[in-house]
């Protein structure tokens, strides 16, 4: 079982840096298989969202998961209809009771909605306030967006929670949060197989005994990122944790970072396209 590291957040709390991501994990069968795979890998952070639709398979996993509450750190997101809606604190009351939790470790604006997210930030400080979600952030935020939430408040995101990868290496948003004490937590890591067999990374994972895909999550939390790569299947759980007993070169890390394509593997939300939501 592996040893994460982990990253000190703005507020004092811990991130590990290396969570299991549920998208599209789906059933109470298949959930408790991820789950009991990746406690058993040395996995503690668990991310999922109310648009995955599986919280309820995500509560009912983790209750029977053996590790204390105070050992795991739980993330879910708010999604736009609630936004819209202003209905973001039911939203979140209804994210606990699927979860079968008191309280989350960090909720997070799943998308900025254009008109909405400044208001669903203030009723985020109120979830904080009321100690049920320990850290609040953001998801999908660009400098705009962040630019934004600071004419509004004086709470500053915990996470930024972006597309990021080899291939979308996000270097200029990443260093703005980082000069705002934002941490950075990259979701999709893995471009869903997009560089798996990207002959530059197949070298130097040769070096080191690892896959191309290793080495891709490896440049990502050495450069003090946090990944959330999802799989439903236990050697794969293994394999994309199986990525701390190496240390990349800092020529490695710079080459590496030079296959930039800024590719998006991830989709932009139906009630989002067609839109400027960027700005």
């Amino acid at each position: 079982m592996s040893e994460i590291p982990s990253i000190t957040l703005n507020n004092g709390y811990e991130l590990p840096q290396i969570g299991l991501g549920v998208y599209k994990t789906s059933g109470d069968t298949q959930m408790k298989q991820a789950v009991t795979a990746a406690i058993a890998a040395g996995y503690r952070l668990f991310d999922t969202a109310s648009a995955y639709k599986n919280e309820e398979y995500m509560g009912s996993a983790l209750s029977s998961c053996g590790i204390p509450r105070n050992e795991l750190f739980i993330t879910t997101k708010v999604w736009n209809n609630a936004q819209r809606l202003g209905d973001v604190a039911r939203a979140f009351e209804r994210s606990l009771d699927r979860l079968k939790l008191d309280y989350v470790d960090l909720y997070l604006i799943h998308w900025p909605v254009p008109g909405c997210y400044p208001s669903t930030w203030k009723e985020l400080e109120r979830i904080h306030e009321s100690g049920r979600a320990r850290s609040i952030g953001v998801s999908n935020f660009e400098i705009p967006h962040l630019e934004q939430l600071f004419q509004i408040s004086g709470v500053i995101p915990a996470v930024n929670q972006i597309e990021c990868h080899p291939l979308w290496n996000r270097e200029p948003l990443i260093q703005y949060c980082r000069s705002r004490g934002i941490a950075v937590q990259a979701y999709a890591p893995l471009a869903r197989g997009a560089y798996a067999d990207r002959e530059m990374l197949a070298v130097i994972g040769a070096k080191y005994g690892k896959t191309p895909t290793q080495i891709g999550l490896r440049w990502l939390v050495q450069q003090g990122l946090s990944i959330i790569p999802k799989s439903v299947h236990p050697e794969r759980i293994q394999s994309n944790i199986d990525i701390l007993d190496f240390e990349l070169t800092d020529t490695e890390m710079k080459t590496i970072a030079t296959m930039d394509e800024q590719l998006r593997t991830a989709g932009i939300p139906e009630d989002l396209a067609g839109i400027d939501w960027s700005k």
